[in-house]
């Protein structure tokens, strides 16, 4: 059929097939590095622990089948290998039907981790980077040209990231309405970047021009995907300047990136198509079966984001094929950080020697200038701020991460930018404190050379010790 395919967008489906690799190698990289202490046979919430009590047709995963830490490693390494080889181009190489089941690797393996990943992968970006990634193993390879089913699927799904997002800030915080919720967001964002300070001290007029461009992307310009060119590449051009203005602004893990990813696939790029077949009749039934399961399964995200009840960031379906999506439908007024302490006194006092645990990500010190790290996602430091906001949010796993920073646990250690305490020393007690951050001004930044200024609000948890645990584990 020759309206099955588009060649034009040849170009558009390799620049986007290699930027998806990328992001898969992100994601599985952070997950070598940190799976032992969060999710590990020993880590703060148990894979083991969780497989035991959620049955496999809730949370389809390889882990239900067996689960040992060098069990996991081999599937993240396996993962990074395959995506390395994906964004090397290796899908190219192979036969069409190889270069799909290729794709579907990396997809099986991550939805494996996701899946049972927890509270460490609740964000919306892991089902986005699922749902993107299950529908670009059918985008082809240079056997065929890209199907136009699969592109303005993609597009669907960058319709649903921008508009939903849209729609949940509208229908939320009112500072949204008032054009007002940058005056405190980059101050009260979940991880500020080396740049925020100086977004956060824009004149507030700016802030104002910013939200009101933010709507007009979000819930007019998603819009304009599904018109003819050029404007569908207009629209998506625009989505892309948007989103690394966000890059610039903070750390949002692979959120903007990804959605940059997908913005690539509606620009039609200006070259000239390589000569190939007509796609197999086999590869067309096969990509039309896959578009109406997914159009069948966009009901209730659909519903839901018209819904005057929208939830954002949740999947409809143990496989996150078709999900829904939104972000900072509140923003914070003011910033609170839980401040992670330890002494070697045997008895803790106020005036004892307490040393702080310094975190990658997070603020903490304020002469410490916020890091660039996304794409990579620091887990332990993104639940920290939830942490702040209520010990609610960290009722499953702070206890943990408190017991192994008095054992000096390794792979925690790992996590953080610095422990005060040498390897073989581990202190007697840790507490943990709430304070309220506040950026600093021009002037004070200039006199104390600190971008955070912070004071003590109230204890967060008293001074701990171990108590019938071993002192190793």
């Amino acid at each position: 059929m020759d309206w099955f395919t588009a060649p034009d967008y040849w170009l558009s489906r390799l620049v986007f097939q290699r930027a998806l690799a990328a992001l898969y190698l992100v994601a599985f990289l952070a997950a070598v590095a940190q799976f032992r202490a969060l999710l590990g046979e020993r880590g703060m919430l148990p894979i083991p622990h969780y497989t035991a009590r959620i049955p496999f047709k809730r949370a389809p995963s390889l882990f239900h089948l067996h689960y040992s830490d060098r069990f996991f490693a081999a599937c993240a390494w396996a993962g990074c290998a395959v995506s390395a080889g994906l964004l090397a181009g290796v899908d190219g190489l192979l036969p069409l039907w190889a270069g799909i089941l290729l794709w579907l690797v990396p997809w099986a393996l991550y939805l494996s981790i996701v899946n049972v990943g927890q509270t460490w992968y609740a964000f919306g970006w892991e089902s986005l980077l699922l749902e993107t990634g299950f529908l670009a193993a059918f985008l082809g390879n240079d056997e065929v040209a890209p199907p136009i089913v699969v592109l303005f699927l993609l597009r669907w799904i960058l319709f649903r990231v921008e508009f939903g997002a849209g729609l949940i800030k509208l229908r939320g915080d009112a500072c949204w309405r008032k054009l007002t919720c940058l005056y405190y967001h980059h101050e009260t964002q979940p991880m500020p970047g080396p740049l925020s300070w100086f977004f956060h001290h824009l004149p507030k007029p700016l802030h104002r021009v910013e939200v009101a461009a933010n709507h007009v992307t979000q819930l007019a310009v998603p819009v304009l995907l599904f018109t003819p060119q050029p404007i569908a590449s207009g629209a998506a051009a625009l989505m892309i300047v948007t989103q690394l203005w966000l890059v610039l602004s903070g750390n949002f893990s692979w959120l903007n990136w990804i959605t940059i990813v997908l913005a690539l696939s509606a620009l039609r790029l200006p070259t000239t198509a390589p000569p190939v077949p007509l796609a197999p009749l086999w590869y067309e039934v096969l990509v039309l079966a896959v578009a109406a399961l997914l159009l069948y399964l966009s009901y209730r995200p659909v519903v839901n984001m018209v819904s005057r009840r929208q939830i954002m960031n949740r999947s409809f379906d143990p496989l996150h094929l078709v999900n829904t999506y939104g972000a900072f439908g509140s923003i914070s007024r003011t910033r609170y950080e839980v401040v992670v302490e330890g002494t070697l006194d045997d008895v803790p006092r106020e005036d004892s020697d307490w040393r702080e645990y310094e975190f990658k990500g997070k603020p903490g010190e304020p002469r410490h200038w916020p890091r660039q790290f996304a794409p990579y996602h620091l887990r332990l430091d993104w639940l920290m701020w939830f942490a702040a906001l209520s010990p609610a949010y960290a009722g499953e796993w702070f206890g943990g991460l408190v017991e192994r920073l008095l054992v000096n646990d390794r792979d925690t250690l790992r996590l953080l930018r610095r422990s005060p305490f040498p390897p073989d020393t581990p202190p007697r007690f840790v507490r943990a404190r709430l304070f309220r951050y506040r950026y600093t001004t021009w002037r004070e930044l200039r006199e104390t050379g600190a971008c955070w200024e912070r004071v003590y609000v109230r204890e967060y948890m008293p001074p701990t010790r171990l108590a019938g645990v071993a002192e190793r584990m």
